[in-house]
């Protein structure tokens, strides 16, 4: 089992940065990809980022591609996704996620991840 627990959201003009981190509390976060996605208000969830066991592979969205990075920090079970240049279409909750699965560097589909965070809200205005 893992816990996922994400934090850092909050309110950011148009233009702005926001970190959030993702603590996970479990057993051998260095054998989980992991990843980031996001749902605003009546639209579906969708993939923003997402990292390998060791770092060496990182994916993103289009939409974000430029202006977020994801990263993981195993010795402190973290991953944290560094956002800049924010957008009002960046207003969303963004949920963390792990992949156990044992083959391939990382996912970009929702169904790939079995452990989920509750969720943090970012909002940025324009």
């Amino acid at each position: 089992q893992l816990q996922l627990v994400e934090s850092g959201g909050g309110l950011v003009q148009a233009g702005g940065s926001l970190r959030l981190s993702c603590a996970a509390s479990g057993r051998a976060f260095s054998s989980y990809k992991m990843g980031w996605f996001r749902q605003a208000p009546g639209k579906e969830r969708e993939f923003v980022a997402a990292i390998s066991r060791n770092s060496g592979n990182t994916y993103y969205a289009d939409s974000v591609k430029g202006r977020f990075t994801i990263s993981r920090d195993n010795a402190k079970t973290t991953v944290y996704l560094q956002m800049n240049t924010l957008k009002p279409e960046d207003t969303a909750v963004y949920y963390c996620a792990a992949d156990p699965s044992a083959y391939g560097s990382a996912s970009r589909l929702g169904r790939q991840y079995d452990y989920w965070g509750q969720g943090t809200q970012v909002t940025v205005s324009s």
